[in-house]
């Protein structure tokens, strides 16, 4: 029996060497990187969201004008400091890529319909501000200013030529991803500025099979990764599902992972794979959930290098200050 305790001992202590991060640490000069959702935009109550809530029907008072998805919205956020900006694609019937949330236009626009069955020649029109209430209706505070701002995902490789962007295909079509593997293959300038895809798994696919240089992910692979890290991860196996890829961890989750953050995030960086660290699981739509307060950013770790996901991207960079994060100064 105690030679049974002693090896077990011996393993548990093995195991625990083998992935603890307690004598490691980054290094200083790293830093988060930023990635901005949708730009700078109006936040809203994320209580009880599923993915028919209306969400400029919640906005909170507005502290400023932006419209997400919006290009004044994305040089906003780059100016705060973002390194990427996410954005959301809907393959039109006249083969735009309009850059815009929601499914249908009924919630935030003056237009009604799915998003995608409409040509872009409408949508360009469309008053994009003209749903947003933060009194239940009473008023629209951004009715009339977002006329003629939905613009298409070539206007934003146009405009913003030297940045980088995280493109969230919207449906399950693998025609959008064929779409735009063509349109890179078009414009080898855009391709540069794509950091990544990700959304549904059918075009997600579609672009980094034909693209290997774009990393991506889908709810499959971020699932089967994590789940996959979480059986064998305490060997230093990386999952195939884990390799090439956008590793998307919610911050609540993230202490469980074997070897975070040090070693989790160095087994990641030796497999190809970026890290997104995004806001606790089951806060609202776990998709979109970013770290958009100071407490959640007192839990990232210091001087994580990875990628950090934020709905707050006007506040970022001081909160990340004051958490001691980085050695950059707020901007």
């Amino acid at each position: 029996m105690r030679r049974i305790m002693l090896v077990a001992a011996i393993g548990i202590l093995a195991l625990w060497i083998g992935n603890t991060s307690l004598f490691s640490s980054f290094p200083d000069y790293y830093q988060p990187r930023l990635i901005a959702h949708r730009g700078v935009h109006q936040i809203f109550d994320r209580s009880d969201l599923d993915n028919d809530t209306c969400t400029a029907e919640r906005i909170y008072p507005p502290t400023h004008a932006y419209l997400e998805n919006t290009l004044p919205s994305m040089a906003a956020a780059f100016e705060a400091g973002a390194d990427v900006v996410e954005l959301d694609v809907h393959l039109t019937p006249d083969e735009k890529f309009a850059v815009f949330h929601d499914w249908t236009l009924d919630c935030r626009t003056d237009l009604s319909g799915v998003t995608e069955e409409t040509p872009f020649s409408e949508l360009a029109r469309a008053d994009i501000g003209h749903g947003y209430t933060a009194d239940g209706g009473k008023t629209f505070p951004l009715r009339g200013k977002g006329v003629g701002m939905m613009p298409d995902l070539g206007q934003v490789f146009a405009a913003f030529p030297d940045k980088k962007f995280l493109i969230n295909f919207k449906s399950r079509r693998t025609e959008e991803g064929t779409a735009l593997v063509a349109m890179l293959d078009a414009d080898t300038a855009a391709r540069q500025t794509v950091f990544g895809v990700y959304g549904g798994d059918e075009p997600t696919d579609a672009v980094t099979s034909a693209m290997p240089g774009i990393p991506g992910y889908t709810r499959t692979s971020a699932k089967d990764c994590l789940l996959g890290y979480l059986a064998l991860g305490w060997s230093g196996h990386v999952p195939d599902a884990c390799r090439g890829r956008l590793v998307p961890v919610p911050i609540n989750f993230a202490p469980i992972l074997w070897g975070w953050p040090e070693r989790f995030q160095a087994r990641m960086a030796a497999a190809g794979s970026e890290v997104i660290l995004l806001g606790p699981y089951g806060a609202g739509d776990p998709g979109s959930a970013g770290i958009d307060t100071p407490e959640d950013w007192a839990d990232v770790p210091k001087h994580f290098p990875g990628y950090v996901w934020t709905n707050r991207i006007e506040n970022a960079r001081q909160w990340m200050a004051e958490a001691g994060l980085g050695p950059a100064a707020v901007r």
